[in-house]
């Protein structure tokens, strides 16, 4: 018995599932999941010794590799200074200036410890500046698991197949209108049929829990007019792609200005944190400025912070962009190259650094486009890589995640896996 099967025994005595988020658990691609010890650059180490080049990232935070000396460095600098105070610091407002001065829309920002927090609180802050009580969001787009979130959910939930709001009582859920994504007209029928009703519209500008699905420009355009004309605001969940498709997001990528965005993942260099910001109207309703409450013990951890800052000085600095949308280009060039030599159809999707290689053969535009894909031969293929070091997303229905580790010959050395991988499935 592996050293990882003997933990993911013993884990599953008192853990659910015996891990701390569903997907980990390779349910969807079968086998035991690795538990990870240490992780450098582009690789992770099990506790097995195995080495793997890695693709998930910590699911997206880690964009300059793992253990970046000058995150490390910061991060045990703060540490030694104490590792929460309950009280406000001077980094929690450089880190506010940072990211209102790098995504176009905000003008002012609250610091919260998750994307799910995020989410929430900008829902509920939108519903208190408009008045109003129903939420838009699509199909397989994922903003956390807060209740209002759990309808037709993309992430975790897609690939387990998990009943859509299990432990949520339908009356927490009956405001929330879940549409298909891509679709400007079903948007329109919506507030149409719900006048005055609709506080907001929130979306993945560019999915990543359903896999990658970019939208033309003029559909991101067309959710914030409809918004405007209707009284409702359009929030921008950019967990994902804040930070990592372009250092302002899809908002700064595209010349987008929604009125609320959520922030995870990067601007926490690695470490739990979140952010919600936008229009400073909207803003001004949190408390204690306004009446919309929200709050966090741990919320402007100064650790956590300072791994951010540092994160978000080092790709203001060196401007990692270009050299990581070449490399994902290659990697995905390489992956749907190496599928077609074999007659197996494949579609990779891309925007910035984050891909998805689809195994189907169709268009891909929404959530019924993601789910017939052949979720089956994705299972095989990921665990065919595994065994030769490579380690991406346990799901088809999720992004893959290019660092600035990720070197010419580490993605060679990947396409060349996926090569020997898709060749041994068609036998």
């Amino acid at each position: 018995m592996s050293h990882s099967e003997e933990l993911f025994s013993r884990a599953k005595e008192f853990i659910p599932g015996g891990v701390n988020s569903p997907v980990r658990a390779f349910g969807a691609v079968g086998g035991t999941p690795r538990f990870i010890a240490s992780a450098e650059g582009c690789y992770m180490t099990d506790v097995d010794g195995k080495r793997y080049i890695d693709y998930v990232g910590s699911w997206g935070p880690m964009i300059l590799g793992h253990a970046h000396p000058e995150v490390t460095e910061a991060v045990l600098s703060a540490v030694r200074k104490g590792t929460s105070f309950g009280a406000p610091t001077g980094l929690e407002v450089e880190m506010a200036e940072m990211i209102c001065q790098m995504v176009p829309s905000l003008e002012k920002v609250r610091l919260v410890n998750s994307g799910t927090e995020a989410t929430m609180s900008a829902l509920r802050v939108a519903r208190a500046y408009t008045g109003r009580p129903k939420v838009i969001k699509f199909d397989g787009c994922y903003h956390g698991h807060s209740d209002s979130f759990l309808v037709q959910a993309g992430s975790g939930v897609a690939t387990l197949g998990l009943p859509n709001t299990p432990g949520v009582p339908a009356e927490f859920t009956e405001h929330t209108l879940s549409l298909p994504f891509n679709s400007l007209s079903v948007v329109e029928e919506a507030f149409s049929e719900h006048p005055d009703q609709i506080a907001a519209i929130i979306c993945e500008p560019v999915t990543g829990n359903m896999g990658v699905i970019v939208p033309e420009k003029s559909y991101l355009e067309g959710l914030i007019r409809i918004a405007e004309e209707n009284g409702a605001v359009v929030i921008f969940d950019e967990v994902m792609t804040g930070f990592r498709v372009a250092p302002g997001g899809v908002q700064q990528r595209f010349g987008l200005d929604p009125h609320l965005t959520c922030l995870g993942k990067i601007v926490g260099g690695g470490l739990p944190i979140g952010a919600f910001g936008g229009k400073k109207e909207i803003m001004d309703l949190v408390a204690p400025q306004g009446a919309v409450y929200q709050a966090g013990t741990l919320s402007g951890n100064p650790v956590a912070v300072t791994a951010g800052l540092k994160t978000l000085e080092v790709l203001r600095r060196d401007n990692p962009y270009p050299a990581l949308e070449r490399a994902t280009t290659r990697l995905g060039e390489g992956l749907k190259k190496a599928a077609d030599a074999v007659g197996i159809p494949a579609r990779v999707h891309q925007c910035g650094s984050m891909s998805t290689l689809f195994f189907n053969d169709g268009e891909i535009s929404n959530f019924d486009d993601v789910k017939r894909s052949d979720t089956g031969l994705f299972a095989r293929f990921f665990s065919g890589l595994l065994q030769k070091g490579v380690y991406i997303a346990p799901s088809q229905f999720e992004a893959c995640f290019t660092s600035i580790a990720h070197t010419d010959e580490v993605i060679d050395q990947t396409i060349e896996a996926a090569a020997q991988t898709l060749q041994e499935l068609v036998g």
